[in-house]
């Protein structure tokens, strides 16, 4: 008889068609849980993706700032390059003309210290000249003293009159070689 209940019961009610309190219960379940999803649930979830949301946005806004400031700094320091460029150049230039002017500076210093050598050298040269001269002189009066006195057979010891024969002598020797010339 079980058998035949069920068989009627399953006869009445198609298999895919639920019982109807189940439908309300079902219905009432499906109701709670979607005011729930909805009221707690959903604001916390549009919550959460209006907040990334403009977190991506803030995060795109910062990065076009990024880009922005970047390629300024970019400008800026590529007008430093280009000053810094131009600044050595510029002093590039004023060390070689620096340097040009200090060699002409030391060439200019150089010949006239060559200059003042020579000159010290030629009075140097003309004073040891003058002084052989004077030696060479009282060398030779001594001897043309001592040599006329043997001629003459006297001696000329007298200084002042010993002077005067040498002058004359040498004097006439000057003129001799003068003529000469």
């Amino acid at each position: 008889m079980i058998a035949q209940l069920t068989i009627a019961a399953a006869e009445e009610q198609p298999p895919l068609i639920p019982h109807l309190d189940e439908l309300i219960v079902g219905l009432i379940a499906f109701a709670i849980v979607f005011f729930f999803l909805a009221k707690k649930l959903l604001p916390n979830i549009n919550k959460v993706l209006e907040e990334r949301r403009e977190a991506i946005e803030g995060g795109m806004e910062k990065a076009e700032e990024a880009k922005t400031e970047a390629e300024s700094v970019l400008e800026q320091y590529k007008a430093q390059l280009a000053e810094a460029r131009h600044e050595a150049a510029r002093l590039r230039q004023e060390a070689t003309e620096q340097g040009t002017a200090i060699i002409a500076e030391m060439k200019a210093e150089g010949q006239r210290q060559r200059e003042e050598i020579i000159a010290a050298g030629h009075a140097q040269i003309e004073a040891d000249r003058k002084a052989a001269s004077a030696a060479l002189r009282q060398d030779v009066g001594k001897l043309a003293t001592d040599l006329a006195g043997k001629l003459v057979g006297e001696s000329l010891e007298d200084h002042a009159r010993q002077s005067r024969t040498i002058d004359r002598f040498l004097d006439e020797l000057e003129q001799k070689a003068e003529a000469a010339r």
